[in-house]
């Protein structure tokens, strides 16, 4: 049995980072050597070192919606107040959404909300939502009405940072929180590995003649959900809407076939990649909802290199990375982190598993 206590660790709050580096690609990298469990501490932009001519380096291109809101039950300034995490879409025609709302219990069918301002005044034009019922155990379903549901994001909508980030959005985050080549809205966390990349460094390793494409996957709120089961086999995966285009797909079979390595930036695209790869390493190109839980002693098929942040403790993100190097390499590794004094999690530092 693989014990979900087996990757537990000792973090000081201090370590939590609560904004980004001045820079996006100010932040340092960890440098894992699987074969040795050696370690080194470099400046990110030293990640072109480890690539070369003919490897690929996959992304994740999912954006991050503006998918926090607030409303009044009623609209009525005084009445219970919601909060809404936007999930996912269910009907674009009827502007039906799967969403998570609290207070729960008083997100009865049939109760209708106003959203309201950034100042907390609730809106006089009519923009709000009806709850419709339960989706699942934990989230609801709601029918929007006034604005489009992307106007709604902007007009009311809020970056939904995780809830280690002990404060609220600030306009910083509008930029930070995405990566630069975020394109494809429909998350409600980042592809956190991707955030250390800047146009420069993704330009020096086009010239190195390292190919990047993009997948996606829409980091849905299950990201954060902690693994309750001690056995990790019983751990219940949420679902995520992953791409897997055939011009990426062709280009991990090409490298593969060269020689080249393959670097996944990020957990996500692990998921992705490892979701459409057959037994030999091969990928097909697809589209659908991955539940795929990767933990040892799996071995990752068609990445070579991960780069990625550094995780919470007993998560399955932590689960992964060890599909990478043993356990007890990457717990020694965190450990390492912690008396370097990294910065751990979304805006932190990150691991470069070569």
């Amino acid at each position: 049995m693989l014990k979900t206590s087996q990757f537990d660790y000792t973090l000081p709050d201090e370590l939590v980072a609560q904004y980004p580096a001045d820079r996006r690609d100010g932040s340092r990298m960890m440098v894992l050597d699987r074969r040795t469990g050696e370690t080194e501490i470099l400046p990110f932009p030293a990640i072109t070192e480890f690539l070369s001519a003919g490897d690929a380096l996959i992304c994740n291109d999912t954006r991050v919606l503006r998918g926090r809101m607030y409303a009044r039950k009623n609209g009525d300034p005084g009445g219970a107040r919601f909060e809404l995490l936007l999930v996912n879409e269910i009907d674009a025609a009827e502007r039906r959404w799967k969403v998570l709302l609290r207070p729960g219990k008083r997100a009865l069918p049939g109760v209708e909300a106003a959203l309201v301002d950034g100042d907390g005044q609730v809106n006089l034009v009519g923009d709000g939502f009806t709850v419709v019922g339960r989706s699942g155990e934990e989230a609801f379903e709601v029918r929007f009405h006034g604005a489009p549901v992307a106007e709604l994001q902007q007009r009311y909508g809020h970056i939904p940072l995780p809830p280690y980030i002990r404060r609220p959005d600030e306009n910083a985050d509008d930029e930070r929180y995405q990566t630069i080549f975020a394109a494809a809205p429909g998350a409600v966390a980042a592809p956190t590995a991707g955030l250390h990349f800047t146009p420069e460094v993704l330009a020096e390793l086009a010239g190195k003649g390292v190919t990047r494409a993009a997948v996606t996957l829409h980091v849905g709120p299950g990201t954060f959900k902690p693994v309750s089961t001690e056995d990790a086999a019983n751990h219940r995966m949420h679902a995520e809407e992953y791409t897997l285009s055939a011009d990426t797909a062709d280009l991990v079979n090409r490298t593969h076939r060269n020689g080249g390595r393959v670097m996944a930036v990020g957990t996500t695209s692990v998921r992705v990649l490892e979701s459409c790869a057959a037994p030999d390493g091969t990928v097909m190109p697809g589209h659908g909802w991955t539940e795929i839980f990767l933990y040892p002693p799996y071995q990752p098929r068609a990445v070579d290199m991960l780069l990625t942040n550094f995780h919470l403790p007993k998560s399955t993100l932590l689960m992964l990375v060890s599909t990478f190097a043993d356990r007890e390499m990457v717990l020694a590794a965190y450990q390492k982190a912690v008396e370097a004094k990294m910065r751990f999690y979304s805006y932190g530092d990150c691991m470069l598993l070569k």
